[in-house]
């Protein structure tokens, strides 16, 4: 691909993109073992709340990211863009598209979570703005894959 960023338009994810969604997101190294990238499609789809963004260079899905909110908080998730794409400002793209798509909602505040060794990823947020915020989380399964 070129450094120019293309000139793709950015839409909704379609039900039949489940399976190229999931190729995208392997592709980017985002999927875990104990996260099903299906059951999270799945819940991202089931509401207004939530969406999955993408961005389709013909057919094929150049990037995508799920963003979805509480009301007050909007978080994102599995933000990818292709390894062919990468560099050409699609991710920078939608994370501006996310945003927009929460602002439109009234939600205040965006939040997203980052591995603390993915360097390469931290400086990308923090290119946008973004900021290191010193938190504990708490998690726990619900599931019963845990």
């Amino acid at each position: 691909m070129s450094d120019a960023p293309p000139a793709l338009a950015i839409g909704h994810a379609a039900p039949e993109e489940t399976e190229a969604l999931v190729a995208l997101w392997q592709r980017c190294n985002l999927t875990r073992p104990w996260n099903d990238p299906h059951a999270d499609i799945a819940l991202a789809k089931r509401g207004p709340h939530s969406t999955i963004l993408v961005l389709r260079d013909g057919a094929r899905l150049a990037a995508s990211v799920m963003v979805g909110h509480d009301g007050h908080r909007g978080w994102m998730y599995y933000l990818g863009v292709d390894p062919d794409y990468e560099g050409t400002g699609l991710g920078r793209k939608l994370v501006a598209a996310a945003e927009d798509w929460l602002k439109a909602r009234g939600v205040p505040k965006v939040m997203l979570l980052v591995r603390p060794d993915n360097e390469k990823v931290r400086g990308f947020y923090e290119a946008l703005g973004y900021l290191d915020e010193p938190r504990v989380v708490f998690s726990k399964r619900l599931d019963e894959t845990a």
